[in-house]
This record gives structure tokens, sequence and C-alpha cells, in this order.
């Protein structure tokens, strides 16, 4: 069975984006391209909101053509550029003429977890997701997490988006460890139940 991986940048007093959506506040460091790239390399499907969506293509489509990209940058951009796509939107839409119509399809919110637990049931490699709390937190609630992965950065935001709005899910710590060369502690949990 495919496991679906959670894997999310959070400031330290939680949040995993500042006021009105800011990423620019939050504690990016080049470990967190290292971390996401190993986790790439284990995926065949990337699961998005909407806004991600288009945030992780179009900064990844310029990394893809920039010159000045190195290896891993270009490894990771190749990687998202060609991963099984799946949005779950009730406005998003992918027309033909879309850069990402190949490897994109979009499915309804209300179907969300249905498609999940059947991708999960199919053969292939990990089910990643990033950021898009309003998708995966549904999920979590569903039982359909099989791990959840923060990467914990040396700032306070003070606002933004919460990491989590839901009922209480108890969680299993199984790892935590500073990712090298950086101040991102990367705590791993499942599911409890």
């Amino acid at each position: 069975m495919r496991r679906l991986i959670v894997s999310v940048l959070v400031s330290a007093d939680g949040f995993f984006e500042g006021p009105e959506h800011d990423l620019a506040v939050m504690p990016f460091e080049d470990a967190f391209n290292d971390h996401n790239l190993d986790l790439l390399r284990n995926a065949d499907t990337i699961v998005y909101g909407s806004r991600w969506f288009r945030l992780n293509w179009d900064t990844w489509s310029a990394v893809a053509e920039s010159d000045d990209s190195g290896a891993r940058d270009r490894e990771i951009a190749e990687r998202v550029l060609a991963l099984e796509a799946v949005v779950v939107s009730d406005s998003f839409a992918v027309r033909p003429e879309d850069p990402w119509a190949a490897t994109t399809r979009v499915v309804p919110r209300a179907e969300a977890t249905a498609e999940i637990a059947r991708l999960k049931q199919a053969e292939g490699r990990d089910i990643i997701m990033f950021g898009s709390s309003t998708t995966w937190n549904p999920l979590l609630a569903h039982g359909l997490v099989d791990e959840l992965i923060l990467l914990v950065g040396p700032a306070l935001v003070g606002g933004g988006s919460p990491l989590y709005r839901g009922a209480p899910a108890p969680l299993l710590l199984r790892g935590a460890r500073v990712l090298p060369g950086s101040q991102l502690v990367a705590i791993t949990y499942t599911p409890a139940s």
C-alpha cells in the first residue's frame, strides 16, 4: 500500500504561512530543498490545493528555465513538473493548452478523501503533499495521512495560516532531527489511531 506523506515548513509559533499568505516571513533554509528532494525521489504523485499548485508550478518552471539554477534545484524542478499532480479544488480547472495538462488532474473537495484512499490502494510509490493545510487537514482527520513531517524553523511570524484546524488529532512521535547544515528541526509523526 502506498503512503501519503505530508511535509510542512512551520514557524515556531505554528504557522505555515504568514499574514495574507506571505511566505517571505517563513524560515526557509537551503536544507528545506534537500529534504523536499529526498521526498520527491521516492514519490510518483503530489497532491495540492489549487493555490499551492500554481505557486509550486510557477516557481519550479522558472527554476527549470534559468541558467543560474544548480543541479539539485534542477532535479527538483524536473520532478515537480513531471510527477502526477492531483489538485483538490472546486474552482481550479485544467485546460488542454495548460503546460501542466498532461500530468495534472482536478478532484473536487467532496471527492478528495475517496480519491486519496483509492490512490493509496493502487500500485506505486509515495504520495506527497507540501503545505496546503485546507487540503491535508481533512485527509488527516479521515485517517489517510501516514506520516506528518513538520519542519520547524527558527522564526515567530506572529500570525498567518495555522498548521492545523480541526478536531483533536493525537499523533505518535517517530523521530526528530536537525536537518544537516541548518536550524530546521524535522519532527516526524504518525497518526496515533
